[in-house]
């Protein structure tokens, strides 16, 4: 961590640095919306954004490759229960004691 005031002021011109960036992928994720309906681009945009917030503010830079390894496998997770509730949308279990 920063001990002496220099380091402190170091990391507080990254943080600010981050902070415009992310208000700039806010306004550039509005002017995506006007310009076209493709939700993927502001996902994408999001999850930059996210990344940022991951590795700056919450320190994940300054971590070990176990935490990279954890995280992967969560990002499998989620997708794997997204896949799982489209999948129960488009073939949905039906008893067949209400079957018509």
């Amino acid at each position: 961590m920063a001990d002496t005031p220099e380091e402190i002021q170091k990391h507080l011109k990254l943080y600010w640095k981050v902070g415009y960036a992310l208000l700039f992928c806010t306004g550039l994720t509005v002017a995506v919306t006007w310009v076209t309906d493709n939700i993927w681009v502001g996902l994408g945009i999001a999850a930059f954004k996210a990344g940022l917030v991951a590795v700056i503010f919450m320190h994940l830079n300054d971590e070990k490759p176990l935490i990279y390894k954890v995280l992967l496998y969560t990002v499998f997770f989620a997708i794997g229960m997204m896949f799982l509730t489209l999948l129960a949308m488009y073939d949905p279990i039906i008893s067949p004691f209400n079957r018509k």
